[in-house]
């Protein structure tokens, strides 16, 4: 057997399938936040609207006023993803603003799963920050992840 045959796909110069080792670990990162946001924001709005007297309680809103909540939470994630930034910039640093974020998204859903309004909209502010954190900070830490003018850094 030649020595060129890896018995893993890691090579020795530490590239995972021609990509830096690290692209795994920030993409599994990026899955679940995305998972976490995704599969939140399916269910957010029936939850809203869901009769307060069924055995699965909801909140008893109105179609508008859920519809209005998760308009304004889903441009908050993407608003606040401004000042996250910038408080990796200037504060924490990349790394740190990602491990902070995802704490506090996971932070968020714990409150959220507390039966009342006040945990649930408590727990939507806490994951819009968390998510200012992460999100950002977690694009930038791929590209710095390849050389600049790099093919594969161009690629997408």
């Amino acid at each position: 057997m030649s020595d060129s045959i890896q018995s893993n796909s890691v090579a020795e110069d530490g590239h995972f399938f021609g990509h830096p080792r690290g692209l795994a670990t920030l993409f599994f990162t990026e899955m679940w936040e995305r998972f976490s946001y995704y599969g939140m924001r399916a269910i957010l709005v029936l939850y809203m609207v869901q009769e307060l007297h069924t055995n699965n309680s909801g909140m008893g809103l109105t179609t508008e006023l859920a519809g209005a909540i998760y308009g304004i939470y889903t441009g908050m994630v993407y608003l606040v993803a401004l000042p996250g930034g910038w408080i990796a910039d200037r504060v924490l640093g990349q790394r740190k603003a990602v491990m902070a974020g995802g704490v506090v998204i996971a932070l968020g859903h714990f409150t959220m799963a507390v039966p009342s309004n006040l945990t649930f909209y408590l727990g939507l502010m806490i994951i819009v920050l968390g998510t200012g954190l992460l999100k950002p900070n977690i694009s930038a830490m791929v590209a710095d992840l390849y050389p600049e003018g790099g093919a594969r850094r161009d690629a997408g």
